[in-house]
């Protein structure tokens, strides 16, 4: 038979130019009538069998009729034509790069070639329309297997410029992940993914842009874990992604630059995707650096600056953000961005230097709510309490602070009402403000409604009610609520909640048990530490405790030895502590209470002053080198004082610097200042009524 290519003209390929063919006396297929249509065409001069069922299917499949355009590939031996396919395209190379015509013809022309190929493709589509997804990949897949087998080194540049064969392919290689995708199949289809990227098909920039964004988003959210890339034509420099994650950062990565160099256009999605990428591998930085790289003009710079404050947050790196947030909300920006408001003031209301300046920012968020949700209406609220909370502990004059806390609760009640209790943030934050100010029923109460609402599953909460519980000398109680928590918290979390439990216990006078639970805790930090080393990775949040919780640990044990008179386990346990960072506040002062339980005064002064030298406001060190030098000499008395003053300016709460500021006014002579120290004792017996075994917060 005489092929197609030598009969037909390229438009024969169309469905007009095959009814013409038709109208010549041959009847129109019919899905009723298929056998007559498929004899009327075997009968044909112009095509041999193959290309006539081929012809026949792609009019079937245009016309909707799937069933009956399937019925006719199916008729279509794929396993005898494909040699003579992988043949038709090799020699149609070969006389390309020779520039020959002394080759014997072909056994299938290459407009042969590419209208079967088309056959197979709408085979395929045609399985995928009836669900029959796995069929539907194997049979895409013979379209790859050809080309690849018969162009090794990939498909030449306009080869097959005047048929159809690099539409089909371009087709075939963008569909065939998205057959195994729908069979769950995610082996395969990263596998075909990785081989529609990786082999030259001579896609066009968007087809690739569109598979590797598709291939980005299936690692991010196909849920296994895929191997790594096995990358044979790499350098030996190159980066090969270790998991998903990377493999998936590295696509979205490759299509910034795209865009940046105008080789595609700007996807919205690509930059969401990537920010959910790096978000969840915690690298925020990498964010940030990416978006800094685009050009302006693909996200306004209103969106850029909210985005970059919430990148560089994440990073810790909150003067930056709180900078970005500043020019965003210059009135000549949007002064009136409730989001960025409610960043801004959340981030100013953790430190208390600049806790006056979060207060004014989520007074404007509230401001400008405009009748907006509740969440939004109750977060600035939470924010606003947190602020006030914080400025309270920052300012010198005690009206203010009585002002500024009374505002936090207030705030804090609002929010509360608004969010009808339902929500664990401003119920924490409810409950820890009241135990802060000492009212300790009410703090009770939210904490419990707090664990209600969350099921125990956040440690915060255990931790915060044990705490409240301890404050009201229910120490009993307290261990009880701790170890429910510990049958209710996997190994790796239990770190806190035991030396809470540690703490209780030397409260009760047991410390014995203190010193097996210390010991119990110090084993489970080791184990941490042995399986971070050998490479088993955690999420960033659950990487403590680090080495600064393993050092305060030593330095609870210390205290605990230096309280039973064993000098030696105490130094043991600050040699462990220095080996893990020799310049600490915490180490010096406990060295220095070390001393002066030795007697050692003058060694003590020193301890205490190093650990003032490391940290000015360390309250633990002011308190107890006054406490020294009351003790070295009655001359040194207006120094001691100095330094409570300064303790009392930090924690206004701490029982112990009021105590010894009363012993400083009772050695005093004169009717006031006895009424001082009688005032100092007063405040300092409540406060020790109501301390907890560590601090609220």
């Amino acid at each position: 038979m005489i092929p197609l290519s030598e009969s037909l003209a390229a438009e024969d390929y169309s469905l007009s130019g095959y009814s013409s063919k038709l109208s010549n006396g041959e009847k129109k297929p019919d899905t009723g009538n298929i056998e007559e249509a498929e004899l009327s065409l075997r009968e044909s001069s112009s095509l041999n069998y193959e290309e006539a069922r081929a012809l026949l299917g792609r009019i079937e499949y245009q016309k909707g009729n799937i069933e009956a355009a399937l019925h006719v590939f199916e008729g279509i031996d794929i396993a005898a034509i494909t040699p003579k396919m992988k043949l038709g395209l090799t020699r149609k190379v070969e006389r390309r790069k020779r520039q020959s015509h002394d080759y014997a013809p072909p056994p299938m022309s290459i407009h042969a070639v590419s209208l079967l190929l088309e056959a197979i493709f709408l085979k395929a589509k045609s399985l995928q329309h009836l669900q029959r997804f796995k069929e539907a990949a194997q049979t895409c897949k013979v379209i790859l297997d050809v080309i690849e087998s018969s162009l090794p080194e990939g498909l030449p540049e306009n080869f097959g410029a005047d048929c159809k064969l690099q539409e089909t392919l371009s087709k075939a290689v963008e569909l065939l992940p998205e057959l195994w995708k729908l069979s769950d199949s995610p082996f395969e289809t990263i596998l075909s993914y990785r081989w529609a990227l990786l082999h030259s098909w001579n896609l066009d920039a968007e087809t690739t842009a569109r598979i590797q964004k598709q291939f980005a988003i299936f690692l991010l959210h196909c849920g296994g874990e895929a191997s790594p890339p096995n990358l044979r034509s790499q350098m030996g420099s190159s980066f090969v992604p270790r998991n998903n994650i990377e493999e998936a950062v590295l696509l979205l990565m490759i299509l910034l630059r795209k865009v940046s160099l105008k080789r595609i256009e700007w996807d919205p999605s690509i930059l969401d995707h990537l920010s959910f990428a790096l978000s969840i591998s915690g690298d925020f930085k990498a964010l940030a650096k990416q978006i800094e790289e685009l050009l302006p003009g693909f996200i306004n710079r209103k969106e850029r600056y909210r985005i970059l404050s919430l990148c560089y947050h994440g990073a810790g790196e909150d003067s930056v953000a709180l900078t970005l947030l500043r020019k965003l909300l210059n009135s000549n920006e949007d002064p009136h961005c409730v989001q960025a408001l409610l960043m801004a003031s959340r981030i100013c209301g953790e430190k208390p230097n600049l806790a006056e300046e979060g207060i004014n920012f989520a007074r404007r968020a509230l401001e400008s709510l405009e009748d907006e949700c509740n969440e939004l209406e109750g977060t600035g609220n939470l924010l606003l309490g947190v602020a006030c909370s914080a400025r309270s502990k920052s300012v010198l004059s005690d009206v203010e602070r009585v002002t500024r806390q009374s505002e936090a609760l207030q705030a804090l009640e609002s929010a509360r009402k608004i969010t009808s209790m339902k929500d664990p943030s401003i119920l924490y934050h409810l409950s820890l403000e009241n135990a802060e100010q000492r009212k300790l029923e009410a703090a009770l109460y939210y904490a419990k409604s707090l664990l209600i609402v969350e099921g125990g599953s956040n440690i915060k909460g255990w931790l915060l009610l044990a705490r409240i519980l301890s404050a009201q000398k229910r120490f009993v109680d307290g261990e009880i609520v701790l170890n429910a928590a510990l049958d209710q918290t996997g190994k790796w979390d239990q770190g806190k909640l035991l030396r809470t439990k540690a703490k209780l216990q030397i409260a009760q006078g047991q410390l014995k048990s203190a010193v097996e639970t210390y010991s119990q805790l110090l084993a489970l930090l080791q184990v941490q530490s042995k399986s971070f080393a050998s490479g088993k990775k955690l999420h960033k949040d659950l990487r403590y405790p680090s080495a600064s919780f393993e050092q305060e640990i030593w330095h609870d044990l210390a205290h605990l030895y230096i309280s039973l008179s064993q000098w030696r386990d105490a130094e043991i346990c600050l040699s462990k502590s220095k080996a893990i960072d020799s310049y600490s506040a915490v180490r010096n002062h406990v060295t220095g209470v070390l001393y002066e339980r030795k007697g050692l005064l003058k060694e003590a002064l020193g301890a205490f002053q190093a650990a003032l030298d490391i940290d000015p406001d360390h309250v633990p060190s002011m308190i107890s080198t006054a406490c020294v030098l009351r003790r070295v000499s009655s001359q040194c008395n207006a120094v001691a004082k100095s330094l409570l003053m300064n303790a009392l300016r930090v924690d206004r709460m701490n029982p112990s610097a009021w105590y010894n500021l009363g012993l400083l006014h009772k050695a005093e002579e004169g009717v006031s200042s006895m009424e001082e120290a009688v005032e100092c004792f007063e405040i300092a017996a409540i406060l020790e009524e109501s301390a907890p075994v560590e601090p609220f917060r």
